[in-house]
């Protein structure tokens, strides 16, 4: 697989990462600890460099990613996330520099690693300033626990006034045909500084792949049953835009999830995603994202596509939205 260079100062990592939240949070039931293994070490045969996994996933993600790359662990970049009281959402943020520390070293345990390629803020905290947080990761960085510093979801005045501090090498935050809500201002203030982005959920949650549609039930734990664009109505309204983008995908004989992928690549060089999934064939399906070229003219099919099929409904609920861009 190609590489590319998180912005300026970032490290470098495969033109595709792993999200291992799926894993074990938030869609379900966790996946056995064997498979999960198993997935990521095969990931990493097929070229994947670039393993993201959180405190807030719970103690099992951090440690199945480690078991899992331990025999290549120099080869591969390991990102994860503080910011939590009590290590979940539910308790509330939590970005003291006491916090920061105690968590980092609890990964670097359950990563089984003498330090942690990026150390992101997983969700800005309005009772820390950022510029405290930023200067804790500089001193952890100085330490050599921590190569690197990233933010999530944060917003403009919040990502410049930490670079400030330390410099960024990574934001982090949701980006696809799905939701587009970083355009208008966090890539270009990423592109002046020399920030890598890092989008999360490439695939709309799954919903890109073209396998969501008015008859899809979610189970027991899987967040999307709470999310309003997953809701029965608005389902059926995006399944419309997917199809646009089926009808794409065939004439580049390609899924609707690899020219997603292959879109949010085409974007800026320092763009790396990080889809998620519990099975071999859907890495596989993802991975082939990075050979797809999608030619000027087929970026400006999608674009009047994007236009004339807007999404419908909200990304997160009321509450998830509180947390997102401070």
């Amino acid at each position: 697989m190609k590489t590319r260079i998180l912005g300026t100062n970032g490290p470098e990592v495969s033109a595709l990462g792993l999200g291992c939240m799926g894993l074990s949070f938030g869609y379900g039931p966790a996946t056995d600890t064997a498979d999960a293994i198993a997935l990521i070490r095969a990931a990493h045969d097929r070229g994947v460099t670039f393993f993201d996994t959180a405190e807030a996933y719970g103690a099992t993600n951090e440690e199945l990613l480690g078991d899992a790359v331990a025999a290549f662990r120099s080869d591969v970049v390991l990102a994860t996330k503080f910011g939590f009281k009590g290590g979940g959402p539910a308790g509330g943020m939590d970005s003291s520099p006491a916090r920061i520390r105690e968590v980092t070293e609890q990964s670097l345990r359950r990563l089984k690693t003498d330090y942690i390629d990026i150390l992101y803020q997983h969700r800005v905290d309005p009772n820390v300033p950022i510029e405290d947080v930023a200067g804790t990761v500089r001193d952890l960085i100085a330490e050599g626990k921590v190569r690197h510093f990233g933010l999530s979801e944060a917003g403009v005045e919040t990502i410049r006034r930490a670079h400030a501090v330390q410099p960024v090498a990574a934001l982090q935050s949701e980006y696809s045909m799905f939701t587009r809500d970083v355009e208008a201002e966090i890539l270009p203030v990423l592109e002046e500084l020399g920030i890598g982005f890092v989008p999360f959920s490439p695939l709309g949650k799954g919903f890109l792949t073209g396998k969501i549609d008015a008859a899809t039930t979610f189970g027991d734990g899987d967040i999307r049953s709470t999310l309003p664009r997953f809701q029965d109505e608005a389902r059926a309204a995006n399944a419309k835009l997917v199809a646009l983008i089926g009808e794409i995908a065939a004439c580049k004989t390609a899924t609707p999830a690899q020219v997603a992928l292959a879109w949010l690549l085409a974007q800026k060089p320092w763009i790396v995603p990080i889809p998620g999934t519990t099975k071999l064939h859907r890495l596989e399906e993802n991975i082939g994202g990075a050979d797809v070229a999608l030619m000027p003219e087929d970026l400006q099919t999608l674009a009047e596509t994007l236009a004339k099929q807007p999404v419908v409904g909200a990304r997160y609920n009321a509450q998830m939205m509180k947390a997102v861009g401070k």
